[in-house]
């Protein structure tokens, strides 16, 4: 019994820190995705809350289109896209939209 807990309690004291270094992670994504907000109207998109981030703006096949240049976070920015479906990603915020 006594050889049972020897090795269990170092296995849970070597991957606790581990878990709770992931959580901490997802966290700061979960931020991220919620400060950026896209609106799409017609053939444009509005994005707004890049805090400084390029916009790269990609089609399905994952040849880049463009990349707008953020230089300030308070700004909306406007991208003319044709019909299609696109992937935008800001940062590490990634999003995929539909223009009919």
């Amino acid at each position: 019994m006594k050889k049972i807990l020897l090795i269990i309690l170092p296995l849970m004291l070597a991957f606790a820190p581990t878990f709770a270094m992931e959580s901490a992670d997802n966290d700061n994504i979960e931020n991220n995705m919620s400060a950026v907000t896209f609106v799409v109207s017609g053939n444009t998109v509005r994005v707004s809350g890049t805090n400084g981030e390029d916009i790269e703006v990609f089609n399905l096949t994952g040849v880049k289109i463009t990349t707008i240049k953020t230089d300030t976070t308070g700004r909306t920015f406007t991208v003319n896209l044709q019909k299609g479906c696109y992937l935008l990603k800001i940062g590490k915020v990634v999003r995929k939209i539909s223009i009919r």
